[in-house]
């Protein structure tokens, strides 16, 4: 963050300075929420939630070398005091961009979020120094804390943003207005609290409603393929840029195919010229996010060429998402157990099938180790159908639903689709799915493992790959 002096930031949030010995001290360190993440200048901002009320960390974070705390009580270190400490980080933030001057890009989307946000930050390190959201905090306490990392010398800022219900985006814009503001998809996501797809529609398309309009530089990046995405151009202002694998589209792909490890190689066409593309990362479905990254670069001036080298050479810089790692014994653990929805399992499973055809030739299986799908209200048991029957589809050697209710639904789908016997099985929690895995799998297997967060099905893909540490972690 800029440094700003205890005192300005006291003004900016409206809050009361209490036992704080000096008003010209300044933050020169990052603002944080955890005490364990402190460093000398920090600001420690102290939330008060279910189990743990960061106001007793107070002290701790001052011995750490915070100048001091915000906080909606007197804490006995020097603390600025507000109503609400959430509110006081938004608009810090929103003064330190406006200061900076910063180029804000701003995505959501019902899929492929964070790992677009991961491909559009590191092309645009390229241009130049880009601060960007770190996993998925994309919410109105992660996104201020994202903002509050840029400094004088930040290029672009890329925010992802999440929502959970209508208005929630346009909260998010208010604390950080983006001048570029890129939809990826609606889908299926959260569809339970939402209470259809329209709903989320008019929830995502508040970001493009946000943009400044295209006199003023406002760019908005639309999905040509979805028609939900593409509709949205009426409601903005700002100059519209299509992607996708539409014939409009300004940047697009031809001659999508896949490598024999199944990753995505292709023609990216944009209004300057054409390159050639071969993704890192697994799965087809990352040839859209792929191309919504370079529709954003190449509105900021980077050429095509320099677009497709940045893109041939990015990773993964999130945690368990398509996170590949081959064992020493020949087995590959496919960790994608951040988080799960309609869209994103079947793409998964797409990219598992993909995988799994050299394996498959060699003697090796595909498994599908899948859990519950969260928020889906009233097409839980559909999807969860659908997502068994698809397994089978694709010709999966293995599924092993894992948990409750859901998790039988998945299996039944697959059952229903013809899948008997060995092919599909039931287990009851993470250690059965362990123990079940343990004594079956055998070199040239690839293990795909998929669930919603708070199913907590990474700790499968942890177990499989303990004491293994000789193995190769790829698309990374």
């Amino acid at each position: 963050m800029i440094a700003l002096s205890l005192a300005e930031i006291a003004e900016i949030v409206g809050g009361q300075s209490h036992d704080i010995p000096d008003p010209a001290t300044r933050v020169t360190g990052p603002v944080v929420i955890d005490s364990r993440q402190v460093e000398p200048g920090s600001l420690f901002a102290a939330f008060a939630g279910e189990n743990v009320d960061g106001h007793d960390y107070a002290q701790r974070a001052m011995d750490a070398g915070a100048v001091a705390v915000l906080a909606t009580r007197p804490t006995g270190a020097p603390a600025i005091v507000v109503d609400d400490v959430r509110t006081a980080l938004g608009a810090l933030a929103r003064v330190v961009v406006e200061r900076l001057g910063t180029k804000v890009v701003a995505l959501t989307g019902s899929a492929g979020k964070t790992s677009t946000k991961d491909l559009i930050a590191q092309v645009l390190q390229r241009k130049g120094p880009t601060v960007w959201t770190p996993g998925s905090l994309n919410n109105e306490i992660g996104l201020p804390l994202t903002a509050l990392r840029a400094e004088k010398d930040t290029e672009h800022l890329v925010l992802e943003m999440g929502a959970r219900g209508i208005g929630h985006i346009r909260y998010l814009t208010e604390l950080t207005p983006p001048s570029i503001g890129l939809v990826l998809n609606v889908g299926s996501a959260h569809i339970g609290e939402f209470g259809g797809r329209e709903q989320i529609a008019q929830a995502k398309g508040e970001l493009v409603e946000a943009l400044p309009s295209a006199e003023a530089g406002g760019i908005a990046v639309l999905n040509a393929d979805d028609p939900l995405v593409r509709a949205m151009e009426s409601r903005t202002h700002a100059r519209v840029t299509f992607f996708g694998e539409a014939e409009d589209a300004a940047v697009r792909a031809e001659n999508v195919r896949l490598t024999g490890t199944g990753q995505p190689s292709f023609r990216l066409h944009t209004p300057t010229g054409c390159s050639d593309v071969t993704l890192r990362l697994y799965g087809e479905h990352h040839v859209s996010n792929a191309l919504a990254a370079a529709a954003v670069a190449h509105e900021l001036g980077m050429s095509v060429d320099e677009i497709a080298t940045a893109l041939s050479e990015a990773g993964t810089l999130s945690r368990w998402r398509m996170e590949v790692t081959e064992r020493p014994d020949g087995v590959t653990i496919v960790n994608d157990a951040y988080n799960a929805n309609p869209e994103s399992m079947r793409a998964a499973l797409r990219a598992l099938a993909a995988m799994g055809k050299a394996a498959q030739a060699k003697g090796g299986r595909t498994w599908a180790v899948l859990g519950q799908m969260a928020e889906l209200g009233d097409e839980a048991l559909a999807e969860h159908d659908a997502v068994g029957r698809l397994a089978v589809r694709l010709n999966v050697s293995k599924l092993v639903a894992v948990g409750g209710r859901e998790a039988s639904w998945l299996q039944l789908g697959a059952y229903n689709e013809g899948s008997w016997g060995e092919e599909s099985v039931h287990v009851s929690d993470a250690r059965a799915a362990i123990d079940l895995l343990r004594s079956e799998l055998r070199p040239g297997d690839v293990v795909l493992v998929k669930a919603s967060r708070s199913v907590g099905l990474e700790r499968i893909a942890q177990a499989l790959l303990e004491n293994t540490t000789e193995g190769e972690v790829t698309g990374r």
